[in-house]
């Protein structure tokens, strides 16, 4: 509706100065032309927008100008940033989350938008999981509070291995992945990544430190998330699967649809994946887990293994006439 993109508009102008109609129109998905027409329709408004011509120009706000919302303070506000939603995959609630921090942002004082601005770097939300997994968060608000006051955090961490050591770290911002949550800091040997589960102890310091010059969390994030897949082994198979046990693997594996390979008999309703391992032994006990609900179709080596392991679990099956004498009485 236009009351709406009318609102967004005066929301994202107030929020961020000095906007071109570009910059407006990308953000709301409408043409510049639109997006004019929105701000001579505010100017009739009487609302003090002013354009501003030349290379550096654009439209703003009149100084003095704001809206008004009931104001926070700061650990209001930290906990609202820090807090931000889990669905962000969501593409509603992600757009009614947004527009609702654009209203706060544009209501903040200066001193407490700049200071808003630099809580929203240190956190970046990655809304795709690796796996379900029961989370022990029992840290993670000591971790926030590090990294929204700039403190050094001291904890124990349990490596997957069960190694426990002390660190001490620069707490850099915090990556939430699916259900789990991730610490970005700098310790002695540089930047770590650290799960947040796997943390004891954690205690905030009075240290403060220094961050480094333009450090960007969420292309960090994007950078070491590739270069943990190009290390991890990957074993592919080709899969066909009952629509349930489709779901269950996709919580356990990355898995995409692909179309059934030529001459592969699959049962109707069926669905057929390519599914990532890390390694031919772990493929084989989800696949058997499956049992009747799976059917291995690709690599030609890996179906005639787990053909193998049936047949070799049926011989074990005793025969009903051992079991039951009478029956060939």
């Amino acid at each position: 509706m236009k009351s709406d993109r009318l609102l967004s508009v005066l929301l994202l102008m107030q929020a961020r100065g000095r906007v071109t109609e570009r910059e407006l129109a990308e953000q709301l998905e409408v043409s510049q032309r639109t997006i004019h027409r929105d701000l001579e329709a505010l100017s009739a408004s009487r609302v003090p927008v002013v354009a501003l011509r030349g290379s550096q120009g654009g439209w703003e706000l009149d100084k003095g100008w704001r809206t008004q919302v009931p104001g926070l303070d700061e650990s209001e506000l930290r906990a609202f940033l820090m807090a931000q939603p889990r669905v962000v995959g969501n593409s509603r609630l992600a757009a009614a989350a947004e527009s609702a921090l654009n209203k706060l942002m544009a209501a903040l004082p200066g001193p407490m938008r700049e200071q808003a601005a630099v809580m929203r770097e240190r956190l970046h939300v990655d809304p795709t999981a690796w796996w379900e997994t029961g989370e022990d968060l029992s840290m993670l608000s000591v971790v926030q509070d590090a990294v929204a006051r700039e403190r050094q955090l001291a904890f124990d961490y349990v490596k997957a291995d069960g190694q426990r050591s002390a660190r001490t770290v620069d707490p850099l911002g915090l990556v939430a992945k699916g259900t789990s949550w991730y610490l970005v800091a700098r310790g002695a040997t540089g930047l770590r990544t650290f799960r947040v589960s796997r943390m004891a102890g954690a205690a905030v310091l009075a240290s403060g430190f220094e961050r480094p010059p333009k450090f960007d969390l969420a292309a960090y994030w994007a950078r070491s998330t590739a270069e943990l897949e190009g290390r991890r082994r990957r074993f592919s198979v080709v899969l066909a699967l009952a629509p349930g046990a489709a779901r269950m693997l996709a919580l356990r594996s990355p898995t995409s649809p692909i179309e059934p390979p030529r001459g592969a008999a699959i049962p109707d309703g069926w669905v057929t994946l390519r599914a990532d391992f890390d390694d031919q032994e772990f493929a084989r006990f989800v696949v058997l887990g499956l049992g009747m609900r799976v059917q291995a179709i690709e690599p030609d080596d890996f179906r005639r293994s787990i053909e193998e392991e049936v047949r070799l679990l049926a011989a074990q099956v005793p025969h009903q006439d051992a079991k039951n004498p009478r029956a060939t009485a």
